[in-house]
């Protein structure tokens, strides 16, 4: 693991120096640490010069997975101290951004302080493959993701919490801002800000996909990482958006928020674990969390 260490340390940095240093040891144990590494592996991570190190290919595909290990590592040591204390493990709950800002994530986190307040809370923003494995790794209690697991997994169950419909997003100088209904020939060839999804490699195609289904075809001028950049754009006039229904209350005052009630597009939201030996402050989470759902 400490070999692991050392080797993100020099990947991120691609400078022994500046890695040693991050890691409060001299230059000569690290680079002898990262060749041990290479040797044991049978693997070349780093293309050397005399200017600088870079990862090769295989370096790139290692550093990766050196990451999600480390990080794992990171989180069974923090439940392990949580178990030594008699602290009932705490809770680890993994999340994707959607179960922030449509407030079913802090709503259940106030409920369980609430009712828990010695309960320690480690949150994880991770991606749905990832809070995947870690619930069946045992390192994550409860995900909340965008997609259930696959219905035949032998491991994970999950039900449904949260959908959240997509609204347009207008300047609000534009004609449709007062335009009383808004038709899908309306949206046709005009510009548009798309709202990307890292966690979807597809992600433009399936919006392009969906906006077709519903009888336009949008002209893409800009991408966005999140909501809350895309609403700024749209409130500067560079296009229209597509945004949650929970997004609402962030508009700008440039920027006219219109239910589009022939387009059935929306953010789904899923609550996942482990089926087997849930401790009782998971249980109750998970309980919790349902009831958001419910109330919603």
């Amino acid at each position: 693991m400490r070999q692991l260490r050392y080797f993100v340390a020099v990947a991120e940095t691609e400078h022994v120096g500046q890695a040693a240093e991050r890691l409060h040891i001299s230059q000569s144990p690290l680079s002898r640490q990262i060749a041990q590494l290479e040797k044991n592996l049978g693997l070349t991570l780093f293309e050397r010069s005399q200017q600088r190190i870079r990862l090769t290919r295989d370096g790139q595909v290692f550093l990766a997975e050196s990451r999600a290990l480390l990080q794992h590592a990171d989180r069974l040591e923090n439940l392990g101290r949580r178990l030594g204390r008699g602290e009932e493990g705490g809770l680890c709950i993994g999340y994707v951004a959607d179960a922030i800002h449509t407030g079913i994530l802090p709503g259940a986190l106030r409920a369980l302080h609430d009712a828990q307040p010695d309960v320690h809370i480690a949150l994880y923003n991770l991606s749905p493959s990832a809070q995947f494995e870690g619930l069946r790794q045992r390192s994550l209690d409860i995900a909340l993701v965008h997609q259930p697991p696959s219905a035949d997994d032998p491991d994970l169950v999950a039900a449904p919490l949260f959908q959240d419909p997509l609204l347009l997003a207008v300047p609000a100088k534009h004609p449709l801002a007062d335009k009383a209904e808004i038709v899908p020939g309306d949206l046709d060839g005009l510009p548009w800000v798309a709202i990307e999804n890292a966690q979807d490699p597809a992600w433009r195609d399936t919006f392009i996909a969906s906006c077709a289904a519903a009888g336009f075809t949008p002209d893409i001028r800009l991408d966005a990482a999140e909501p809350l950049t895309a609403l700024g754009l749209v409130a500067s006039g560079l296009g229209l958006a597509l945004v949650q229904k929970s997004m609402a209350n962030a508009t700008a005052e440039d920027v006219e928020v219109r239910e589009l009630p022939w387009h059935e597009g929306c953010v789904r939201l899923w609550a996942a674990w482990h089926h087997i030996d849930l401790r009782p402050v998971v249980t109750s989470f998970r309980a919790t969390v349902l009831g958001a759902r419910s109330a919603e």
